[in-house]
């Protein structure tokens, strides 16, 4: 019988806003770069198989994962910035804090400018 592997929440982090092109093991080879990886998971629809955009990397350490999210948040892979954060079991229990939409912005304002600019607020 096969045994059921029990992921290691605070050494995992989310990757959101990937390209399709992204494969598991595209994303490993990105995020070693950062630390030792125990396994990525790229949810897939089920009827389609593709990917849905995000996924999950396990590191050997907390502190590793801690250190890949500083270092490949806003990353570009595909020409799209990665979304890298600490994974949660229950987003509840977090301090989200608020959303906050930003329209009529000039074409040259990128992802990486916004998040550079609120980013010195606080955690985003």
């Amino acid at each position: 019988m096969a045994q059921k592997y029990e992921r290691n929440q605070d050494a995992s982090i989310y990757v959101g806003n990937l390209d399709d092109r992204v494969t598991d093991e595209l994303l490993w080879e990105l995020m070693v770069q950062a630390g030792p990886v125990v396994s990525v998971h790229l949810p897939k629809d089920r009827v389609t198989q593709s990917t849905q955009g995000y996924g999950f990397v396990e590191f050997q350490t907390e502190a590793d994962a801690q250190y890949a999210v500083q270092v490949m948040n806003m990353v570009k892979l595909f020409g799209k910035a990665m979304r890298i954060n600490m994974s949660a079991q229950d987003w509840r229990t977090q301090d989200i804090g608020a959303k906050l939409f930003i329209g009529n912005l000039d074409p040259t304002i990128d992802d990486k400018l916004l998040y550079d600019t609120f980013g010195t607020f606080g955690a985003m």
